[in-house]
């Protein structure tokens, strides 16, 4: 599993035209998944995520995490970032877990960090094409990728 986290002021997913989900302060969450990823991985994933401390505190040193600041987290699938480009000009995606796999593991994702987080986790829509605005805050943007 990797993420890319970027911490912003706003954000939102729109699928054609429609807005999915939208957040003020907080953190953007493009989230992609490989076939290894099980229940333990997404744990931990999602408790680095929300345990992350990239939030500035009263001395403006990244001290507090999103947990500290009460800030949301929106989500979006994206299996493009486990593209492996090292080799020619078109990527391969054969690290990224299927559509099969991939969804549930997205929802279970969504559904811990909603609840360690205690607030629903905004979303995108799985599969769709998708238009992703942000106010990138910083900027500040981490890689984390899963332990395994």
């Amino acid at each position: 599993m990797r993420l890319v986290i970027q911490r912003v002021r706003e954000a939102q997913v729109a699928v054609e035209g429609l807005v999915t989900g939208q957040i003020g302060p907080g953190l953007l969450v493009l989230a992609g998944f490989a076939p290894t990823d099980n229940l333990a991985s997404l744990g931990w994933m999602c408790r680095k995520l929300v345990q992350l401390r990239i939030f500035g505190d009263d001395n403006g040193q990244m001290n507090r995490s999103v947990l500290d600041t009460g800030g949301q987290i929106l989500v979006v699938s994206q299996f493009t970032l486990l593209a492996d480009a090292r080799k020619g000009n078109r990527p391969s995606y054969s690290g990224a877990a299927p559509p099969l796999v991939a969804e549930p593991l997205y929802q279970q994702f969504v559904a811990l960090v909603a609840a360690e987080l205690g607030q629903p986790v905004p979303t995108g829509v799985f599969g769709a094409d998708m238009q992703v605005s942000l106010l990138n805050d910083g900027p500040v943007t981490i890689v984390l990728d899963s332990p395994a």
